[in-house]
């Protein structure tokens, strides 16, 4: 199920790469268009100007999902990683218990055999 989301969450990232492409060559065909000697046609740069804020409306719609979805999902969640760093700590914690102990011990011994 995991990866069925990641190849789905692929095929939209691919989409909007297909839809940024499209935009550039959009953007392009304008330029080329207002740079006419001749002038620009109203029409072809209205609608070039359409389908470019509508692509880049979806992109940024898309992307926005994309992010979110991202957010909620969480690689780690099986990841032992606290767990085994909780344990190491408490592992340090006791050998420094142990330590103290086995120098109060030292010394209490030290203690009787002066006595």
């Amino acid at each position: 199920m995991e990866s069925q989301t990641q190849n789905t969450s692929l095929q939209r990232l691919q989409n909007v790469e297909k839809r940024i492409v499209r935009v550039l060559e959009l953007a392009a065909s304008v330029m080329e268009e207002l740079a006419n000697p001749a002038g620009p046609r109203k029409d072809f740069v209205t609608n070039h100007c359409g389908e470019f804020m509508q692509l880049i409306k979806d992109i940024q719609v898309t992307l926005r999902e994309e992010i979110k979805s991202a957010c909620e999902y969480r690689p780690f969640e099986k990841c032992d990683y606290s767990a085994r760093i909780s344990n190491e700590i408490c592992c340090k914690k006791l050998e420094h218990v142990l330590g103290h102990l086995d120098s109060m011990k030292k010394t209490i011994d030290e203690y009787r055999s002066g006595s």
